[in-house]
């Protein structure tokens, strides 16, 4: 897989989906102005993956010109399970590394189901990405832009009802698109 492809596939979702579709109303403006960090993880195995996402909270408290990173995990996470395995894993870590108040997670993966949801729900697309990827997102950023957002609790529900308006087979073809830019 040629790094390249895989970056070009991430920001034709980011681009064309989580900002085309307004998923997150706080995308645009880092998008645009290119303070989002793309990182394509080079490990594939579970221990390899752990050290890039330690790593990553390392370099994004370094890096104050960056908004937000996503790292994409291109092989080793497959499996939606393992993702969410090495997902809690993460989130558990967080506040023990001193990192509360400074990250959020967002979580991202090809075979993204909600708990409770039906496979082919096309709810599941507002987290369905080309490949696995962790969002590290600056708090302080994050709640910048709450400032200025009203009723932000709603945006999971207006995204739902957007995509199950748009329809299973819409939200697949959208993220096929992106997916062919590999290879």
């Amino acid at each position: 897989m040629n790094n390249e492809a895989i970056l070009a596939a991430t920001r034709c979702w980011v681009e064309g989906t989580v900002v085309g579709l307004n998923l997150c109303p706080f995308a645009a403006v880092p998008v645009e102005a290119g303070r989002i960090r793309y990182l394509v993880c080079p490990e594939s195995d579970m221990d390899g993956i752990y050290r890039a996402i330690l790593a990553e909270f390392e370099t994004m408290l370094q890096l104050q010109d960056a908004e937000a990173s996503l790292l994409i995990v291109p092989a080793g996470l497959e499996a939606f399970d393992d993702y969410l395995d090495l997902l809690q894993v993460v989130e558990e870590v967080i506040p023990e590394a001193g990192l509360e108040g400074k990250f959020q997670l967002a979580s991202f993966h090809p075979d993204y189901q909600f708990d409770g949801s039906d496979e082919s729900d096309p709810a599941n697309y507002t987290n369905r990405s080309p490949y696995p990827m962790f969002h590290f997102i600056r708090e302080e950023s994050l709640a910048e832009a709450l400032k200025h957002y009203p009723q932000p609790e709603l945006i999971p529900q207006r995204n739902i009802e957007l995509l199950r308006e748009m329809g299973l087979e819409a939200v697949e073809q959208r993220l096929a698109r992106c997916r062919k830019k590999v290879g």
